[in-house]
């Protein structure tokens, strides 16, 4: 007996649609909500246990996991977001210049860095800390939130170096009062370390290295000690230092090994998957035309890590070798040079 066939069809079945990259990859709701610079993964799951984050019209629960197409809305508000594959989040070095405002929006109209930034496609570009209005030099930006909240964070103390310049030189008490700690008006707080960075005249410059990143501690350090500080200019920030040749109002991106170091040091796991190379930063609004080749700085290859190990950035002297009128750039954190934009 032989055995019946279905009958075929004359026309083939249709092709299920082919999913995108990403698509039924699922990430827990309070990492999204960290990643995107609303909060710490903590304070997120505070909120959702508040009641304050839905997905997809329902109150969300600590623990749940979103994918692409969920709906989040955080006190009612909805929340742009798409999954990311596993990678490196980009870092950009950035040369504030003084006169500059670390805020996206401000009532007085006055310059701010975002202003200087590359567009991101997705996402948007998070402050790693504040430099205040007459302070100038490396402010580090990432697109990241967990990154940038660890990096902020007091818990991984990442070391801050700032180039300090006073009128009038310490004393021998001063300096032990800096070393060893003042009373400022929001608690004790104190320098880890004070060198000397030469200067002429009456003004004096100093290599200072901190811990934290309370609201203008270098400038309430020293005034609680006699000191007015008339320049401050950051030029380090955990491994990355200001790199060499980086002009004011310009900005580079880190190279993925530089990256690398610094999540570790905030003590966050690298992607399981490689990351792609970088590609080179840009310098700010006004710059000349992009070279056909854009060769390194002077002393690009040496690496953040090796300087910040040797604890000889050379910034602080080299940034009073003219009295501040310029600052010198210290050893470089990246090691490609800024891409320049071109005028338009």
């Amino acid at each position: 007996m032989t055995a019946s066939r279905p009958p075929v069809s004359a026309t083939p079945p249709a092709r299920r649609p082919r999913a995108s990259a990403g698509a039924d990859v699922s990430v827990k709701l309070h990492k999204v909500l960290a990643q995107l610079g609303l909060g710490s993964r903590a304070d997120m799951e505070q909120a959702i246990a508040a009641g304050r984050v839905t997905v997809n019209g329902q109150p969300a629960h600590v623990g749940q996991r979103v994918a692409a197409g969920d709906v989040i809305k955080v006190d009612g508000r909805p929340v742009r977001w798409q999954p990311q594959p596993t990678r490196l989040p980009r870092v950009l070095a950035y040369h504030k210049p003084a006169g500059e405002v670390v805020t996206l929006d401000d009532p007085q109209n006055r310059p701010t860095v975002f202003g200087r930034l590359p567009r991101l496609r997705s996402g948007k570009w998070m402050a790693v800390g504040r430099l205040d209005l007459n302070t100038e030099g490396l402010l580090l930006f990432t697109d990241s939130g967990e990154l940038a909240n660890r990096l902020m964070h007091p818990r991984f103390g990442l070391q801050r170096e700032y180039a300090v310049r006073v009128l009038g030189p310490l004393a021998a008490e001063e300096r032990q009062r800096l070393l060893e700690g003042v009373t400022l008006e929001d608690g004790p707080a104190r320098v880890l370390a004070l060198e000397e960075a030469g200067g002429s005249g009456a003004n004096r410059w100093y290599r200072v290295t901190l811990a934290e990143g309370r609201n203008r501690e270098v400038r309430r350090l020293f005034e609680a000690v006699g000191h007015v500080v008339s320049r401050l200019i950051r030029v380090r920030y955990g491994t990355v230092l200001l790199p060499r040749g980086l002009r004011r109002g310009a900005w580079v991106e880190l190279e993925p090994a530089a990256v690398l170091e610094l999540m570790a040091q905030a003590g966050m796991a690298p992607p399981q998957r490689p990351a792609a190379p970088r590609r080179r930063g840009a310098a700010g609004r006004g710059a000349g035309p992009r070279p056909s080749r854009p060769r390194p700085p002077a002393g690009a290859t040496r690496t953040a890590a090796s300087a910040a190990a040797s604890g000889k950035s050379g910034a602080a002297k080299e940034a009073v070798a003219k009295d501040g009128r310029r600052a010198a750039a210290p050893a470089a954190a990246a090691t490609v040079a800024p891409r320049k934009r071109r005028k338009g």
